[in-house]
């Protein structure tokens, strides 16, 4: 029967498992030729100068292997752990001079270990691997004589249950893809770069910068309009006072006409504008449409320091960190970027011209232009009433009255027909009249009336002269008053209803939206664009590797950790299934205190497992070794630090405690994909710095499912208590609070002392008498994972933990491994001369 070999390598730094056992029992990654096994051993990656190989062969077949082990050390120095495995009927182990201390050691397991039992011996393997336990038992091996020994072994394993690694898994995945939504409204806070392409502000650096210069087409057009404003103001400040009514100011001034031609400006600059923002009105202007705004008098400053090409990646690298470090799901953040470069893709200046025309659009320009009439005196009959109340006050003198009373009616109806001659609404030269109202005749009818009515009274009553002059003054002086009043009010009220100075609003209006346009749409345009296709490639990765994350969560068979490294071929006698299924050993401890020798050699004890040993029970009968994610009994879920009720009895020496899932497991698990998928952004950024349109199209399922598998690795084997490969423990919970499992029987079982009773020898009672008997002679490794004991609070469970206890840095198993030596007479090395080829 050919040799059949396989090599597996867990995980990084771990031992390289190659199996040469015979063929009847290969494992399921075969080779038919042993020597090529062995070359694809050394190619397995291990640390700088730490080359390790955990070789499983027959105890028989160490010899003619022997080539074989000569060549692990071809590349290099090179340890080896040996397990061999003897037939129940062997008493004496021949190897060769490779497998000599201090390199290379020997554990013989002595029983029913071959064929259907065999895999039985898997979790001693897991253990092994482990490079601190490995190089604990390689220097244990190198203080007994020969380097050989045989095991005697108790292993606590703490695990989760089926149903809670599955929940757990199913958990962290939707932790990290989250649901479908909407791409938001709002973005929320984002970087300082970020911050000047989504609002309409311009750089500080900009502020003082001449956008439309006066020598420019579009800059003189606006000096036009603001001349022609300030001119229309000053006119209006003149006309409105007693000046414009009564002197010369009103007679001259062209209020009307300086009106006219601020609409006239306003119009060439709103089309001037209009027509430069329709030019260069692509998303990224050209070289040529450039120039054009140069013709039209736009001058464009350059780039300005606070924000630059080169600093919008950065910028959204530092924002997707910042969304994906708060936790949120990757479809969440994938919207708020898809929010992002929405909002930052330019829509070019074209874009601009529906908001030109509500600022300036022709129903602002005609307002303007309207010919408003002018409209003094307020309330006609008001007016005459007021007119008469004067005229008869003035007119209550005797004799005198009947001139001064109608005098002051007079006086009213003038001042009211200047207010008409002199309205602001009409040019001097009459081409631009608006007509007007200013009451004249109401006033004339009444001051008559109220006078004659005065002169009436006063010559009935008799009242003295002196008395008639002093009221006729009083009535005159309140009229000029009244009418300058009403002349004021009359110019102000028709003044706003033209409104000249929106129109300088307007310009303002015109010219933020100028500059606005030039930063934003011009100036911007290459920037804008850039962040618009990197938030886009950034959404689109995220998209993508949510999927593939949602796809791989679906997948209901176990992690990559599962392929069975130790198991058989499904044709072979021992199958995956049946071998997990916990054919072991048929020997039982309790029938070993038949022999007092073979208990003395192992440190004296009596049979079973002796009172008072602070470790728990064994076992009970129906928990089997049953591999990572095909243990037996699946359905209902176990409560947290009992064994899992399913299937034939497990070794004797090896015990299990499931948990349902600690509360810290499904963050640590989103926490290193969340970790894992921002260092997958960061081999993109630099793509989507020089490509960002085709950067977000770049498939990373691969590596994607190279991160899921990873933490689906990790957490088939140790729950996720070991971090991630490169990473730093830091705060990492522990594995109580990962699992749900206390650890409080792994901390008595390494706080007992050194009682044989603790463990069950690898052997049967017959191979007794093949042990050594010399006191102190038996080496013992204890060993936790470091997982195990960090993060515990309280009482120190650890307090009474022996010194020579090794940490592993992952892991899921703990316990005892005490190596007893076997007698001088018993292990035979063989020389090269003897040895055979493979």
């Amino acid at each position: 029967m050919s040799d059949r070999t396989t090599v597996d390598q867990t995980v990084p730094g771990h031992a390289v498992l190659l199996d040469l056992r015979a063929g009847g029992y290969a494992p399921t990654h075969a080779y038919a030729d042993a020597e090529a096994a062995v070359y694809r051993a050394l190619a397995a990656p291990q640390p700088v100068g730490e080359r390790r190989f955990l070789v499983v062969d027959d105890a028989d077949r160490l010899v003619a292997h022997q080539l074989l082990y000569e060549r692990l050390s071809s590349y290099g120095p090179a340890q080896i752990v040996c397990l061999a495995i003897g037939a129940p009927g062997e008493r004496t182990l021949r190897r060769s001079l490779t497998l000599r201390p201090p390199a290379a050691g020997v554990l013989w397991l002595l029983g029913d270990f071959r064929g259907p039992g065999a895999d039985a011996l898997r979790p001693l393997m897991d253990v092994l691997a482990t490079p601190e336990v490995f190089d604990a038992v390689l220097g244990g091996l190198g203080r007994i004589v020969h380097g050989v020994a045989v095991p005697s072994v108790r292993i606590l394993e703490h695990d989760l249950t089926d149903e809670a690694r599955a929940r757990a898994w199913r958990q962290a995945i939707e932790a990290l893809t989250g649901p479908d939504v909407p791409t938001p409204a709002s973005i929320g806070p984002v970087p300082g770069e970020l911050a000047l392409l989504l609002d309409e502000s311009v750089p500080r650096s900009l502020a003082g910068h001449a956008w439309l210069p006066a020598h420019g087409r579009a800059g003189a057009q606006l000096g036009a309009c603001d001349d022609a404003l300030a001119e229309a103001v000053e006119t209006h400040a003149r006309v409105r006072g007693p000046a414009g009514l009564l002197g010369a100011a009103g007679r001259d001034a062209d209020l009307p006409g300086d009106i006219e031609r601020l609409a006239r400006a306003l119009a060439r600059f709103r089309n001037t504008v209009a027509e430069t923002f329709a030019i260069a009105g692509g998303s990224r202007p050209t070289v040529e449409e450039r120039g054009l705004l140069r013709d039209r008098g736009v001058q464009l400053p350059e780039m300005p320091r606070e924000i630059t090409r080169t600093g919008i990646v950065p910028a959204l690298r530092d924002h997707t960190h910042e969304l994906i470090g708060r936790r949120l799901p990757l479809r969440s953040v994938a919207a708020r970027l898809s929010a992002l470069a929405a909002r930052t893709a330019p829509a070019g200046s074209a874009a601009r011209l529906a908001r030109l025309d509500a600022i300036c659009g022709p129903a602002q320009l005609d307002r303007l232009a309207a010919r408003h009439p002018f409209l003094a005196g307020g309330s006609r009959p008001v007016a005459a009433l007021v007119t008469g109340v004067l005229a008869a006050l003035a007119g209550l003198g005797a004799g005198i009255g009947l001139v001064l009373g109608p005098a002051v009616g007079l006086l009213a109806a003038f001042l009211a027909h200047r207010m008409l001659v002199r309205r602001p609404n009409r040019s001097p030269d009459g081409r631009l009249d608006g007509g007007g109202s200013t009451g004249t005749a109401p006033r004339l009818v009444g001051g008559l009336a109220g006078g004659c009515a005065g002169a009436a009274t006063g010559t009935a009553l008799a009242l003295p002269l002196g008395w008639g002059a002093a009221a006729f003054a009083l009535a005159a002086a309140v009229v000029v008053l009244l009418a300058l009043r009403d002349w004021t009010r009359g110019v102000d009220d028709w003044w706003d209803r033209v409104d000249p100075e929106g129109a300088g609003r307007v310009l303002k209006e015109i010219q933020g939206l100028v500059v606005t346009t030039a930063v934003h749409d011009w100036l911007f345009a290459d920037v804008r664009h850039h962040c618009s296709d990197g938030a886009g490639a950034v959404a689109r990765l995220l998209k993508g590797l949510a999927a593939t994350a949602q796809a791989h969560g679906g997948r209901e068979e176990p992690g990559p950790y599962t392929a069975e490294p130790y198991g058989r071929d499904a044709d072979g006698p021992a199958t995956a299934a049946g071998a997990r299924r916990g054919e072991t050993s048929g020997w039982d401890w309790d029938d070993s205190a038949e022999d007092g020798a073979y208990g003395d050699a192992y440190g004296g004890w009596p049979g079973g497992t002796p009172s008072g040993a602070k470790v728990p029970a064994p076992t009970p009968p129906g928990d089997a070794w049953s591999g990572r994610g095909a243990r037996t009994g699946r359905g209902s879920p176990r409560p947290a630090d009992t064994a899992e009720p399913a299937g034939p009895p497990a070794p004797k020496w090896l015990e299990r405690r499931y948990g349902d899932g600690g509360p810290a497991l499904v963050d640590t698990l989103a926490g290193d994909l969340v970790d894992g998928v921002v260092a997958l952004l960061d081999t993109c950024w630099a793509g989507i710095e020089r490509d960002p349109g085709n950067a977000g199209r770049v498939p990373l399922d691969g590596p994607m499912t190279e991160l899921l598998d990873e933490t689906r690795t990790r957490l088939e084997r140790d729950a996720a208590a070991s971090p991630p490969p490169g990473r730093d423990r830091g705060e990492r919970p522990d594995a109580a609070r990962l699992t749900g499992v206390a650890p409080d029987t792994v901390a008595r079982l390494i706080a007992a002392d050194d009682d044989p009773g603790l463990t069950v020898p690898l052997c049967g009672p017959e191979h007794q008498r093949l042990l050594s008997h010399e006191p102190g002679a038996v080496r013992r490794v204890r060993f936790v994972p470091e997982t195990m004991r960090r993060g515990t609070t309280g009482d120190d469970i650890w307090r009474g933990a022996v010194e020579d206890v090794v940490w592993t840095d992952s892991g899921r198993h703990a316990g005892v491994l005490r190596l007893v030596p076997l007698r001088a007479d018993v292990v035979r090395t063989v020389r090269e001369e003897e040895g055979g080829a493979p």
